[in-house]
């Protein structure tokens, strides 16, 4: 599995990058892209035309005219299938974009979905324009502006996002929870490997649980545990999936004391023990 680290082309050091399915084909003559890999980016795509298909952390998405897909930082993925593929694929840095609420979002939204004619409509001008603007960037940097990059995202974003946020828990306003919540995700990416309990996050962010739990499920519709619990269980499920480590080791890399530890949290949270359930992964078709 490739680790893929955020590497413009040299003199678009922009926190954000605009190329096409078209140009990918074009540079991977290697088919490096049909591979897994892991970014510590995020992509953004935006089909206009064709058919296909993607690979995510073990789910198969089938891609047609007005499909998005969300790729975000440590997403184990691959573009299985893009020969028939049309439309543009933002790369931008973690951070890049101008609110920190518009990020969070990408807790909440699927990692795929279909716009209708009317919205796609919309949203392929607004993806056309950051691509504008992104080459006169590079062309001549003078014109260059991190600002206009990171808002006219923001905007292609808000066009193409699936549905809306979800409603402020009593209390406090939308802006402040997403900011909490935008905190402690950033805190689990960090530290989830040996830190297992909200409560150790929220000493580190100052809050207490019930703020964390309020404002995490204010922006996911879940529980700060939950949330926890899950992005460890991701975790756990790319390391039984995509490396030689037993459960074992793997239990070892995710900071539990033992095999048993882990296989205890992996079969409450799946119903099935790690080795079976990386057995049923691999015997599928």
């Amino acid at each position: 599995m490739r680790q893929l680290r955020y590497a413009p082309p040299v003199g678009a050091a922009y926190g954000v990058e605009v190329l096409s399915f078209a140009a990918l084909r074009e540079t991977d003559t290697e088919r490096r892209r049909t591979r897994l890999q892991r970014p510590d980016f995020h992509v953004l795509a935006l089909i206009t035309g064709g058919s296909g298909a993607h690979e995510a952390d073990f789910r198969r998405h089938e891609l047609h005219e007005g499909s998005v897909v969300w790729i975000r930082p440590g997403t184990v993925h691959r573009w299985s299938d893009v020969e028939r593929l049309d439309g543009p694929l933002v790369l931008f840095q973690p951070g890049f974009l101008p609110d920190p609420a518009l990020e969070a979002r990408e807790a909440t939204s699927p990692t795929c979905w279909r716009l209708p004619p009317e919205i796609l409509r919309l949203a392929a001008p607004a993806a056309d324009h950051l691509g504008h603007e992104h080459r006169a960037a590079v062309r001549c940097p003078r014109l260059a502006s991190s600002a206009v990059l990171s808002h006219l995202l923001a905007a292609l974003l808000l066009r193409v996002l699936p549905g809306t946020p979800a409603p402020p828990a009593p209390g406090a306003p939308v802006s402040r929870q997403f900011e909490i919540f935008h905190a402690y995700r950033n805190e689990v990416e960090q530290h989830f490997p040996h830190r297992h309990r909200v409560a150790d996050y929220a000493r580190a962010l100052g809050y207490d649980v019930r703020t964390l739990t309020r404002a995490t499920r204010a922006a996911t519709g879940h529980g700060a545990k939950t949330f926890l619990d899950q992005r460890i269980l991701l975790e756990a499920k790319r390391l039984l999936a995509h490396s030689a480590l037993p459960a074992g080791a793997c239990a070892h890399r995710l900071g539990f004391p033992d095999a048993g530890n882990f296989t205890t949290f992996f079969r409450r949270q799946t119903g099935l023990a790690p080795t079976a359930w990386a057995a049923a992964l691999h015997q599928a078709p």
